[in-house]
């Protein structure tokens, strides 16, 4: 069984569809926070999950926080840390203390569009294809080893959120895979690759509408 604590930022819901996805051999062991009203946190309590939270506000720099976030993660004696809507830039430290064992689901295909406003860019830019992109964390940006993605049609008359919406249904469908093969050990990291078994249960995801 692989401990998995995920850390969200609002109402979680790539948290909540890893939760529904029931991975065999993983134990959602908690759900953390920056945002202490963070609607995510309500709905794992109601299922049982601990939850708990840190104000990045109440601390004199990055690094403080992420000391005493790192300090509640490892409470839980996690296999894998998620990131699943965590508003936050991570520390090289942060990022080296869980190398091989955190990812981050983006809302880009990678590495195009790093960083915020990923919907809104790739509307401006003319992209015909969007979508979003699950990778290893590392303490550059957004640029870690691809796990998956999914893709999605931009329509003409597309605005950031209903490009967003569209998206989001990917990121449901690849994250839950993603953490599944991890659990399952069906991930290699070598060099800036992910080499997939050939059972791997990840699909990358082509919406058609």
């Amino acid at each position: 069984m692989k401990n998995i604590v995920i850390l969200i930022s609002g109402r979680g819901s790539n948290m909540q569809a890893i939760v529904e996805a029931q991975i065999p051999d993983a134990r959602i062991a908690a759900v953390l926070s920056n945002n202490e009203a963070a609607a995510g946190l309500a709905w794992a309590a109601e299922r049982n999950i601990a939850t708990d939270s840190l104000n990045h506000k109440s601390f004199d720099s990055r690094l403080a926080f992420d000391e005493a976030m790192m300090r509640k993660i490892d409470a839980y004696q996690p296999d894998l840390v998620v990131l699943a809507g965590f508003m936050r830039i991570l520390t090289p430290e942060f990022c080296r203390h869980y190398e091989g064992r955190l990812i981050n689901i983006h809302p880009s295909l990678l590495p195009a569009f790093t960083g915020l406003h990923t919907h809104e860019r790739a509307i401006e830019a003319g992209c015909r294809i969007a979508g979003c992109t699950v990778h290893f964390v590392t303490p550059e940006l957004d640029c870690g080893p691809i796990i998956a993605q999914g893709a999605v049609p931009v329509s003409d008359n597309d605005t950031a959120d209903t490009l967003a919406a569209r998206v989001l249904e990917a990121e449901h469908l690849i994250l839950p895979q993603a953490v599944a093969d991890f659990v399952a050990g069906r991930l290699k990291i070598s060099g800036n690759r992910v080499i997939r078994s050939p059972d791997s249960t990840v699909q990358n995801a082509r919406l058609l509408a």
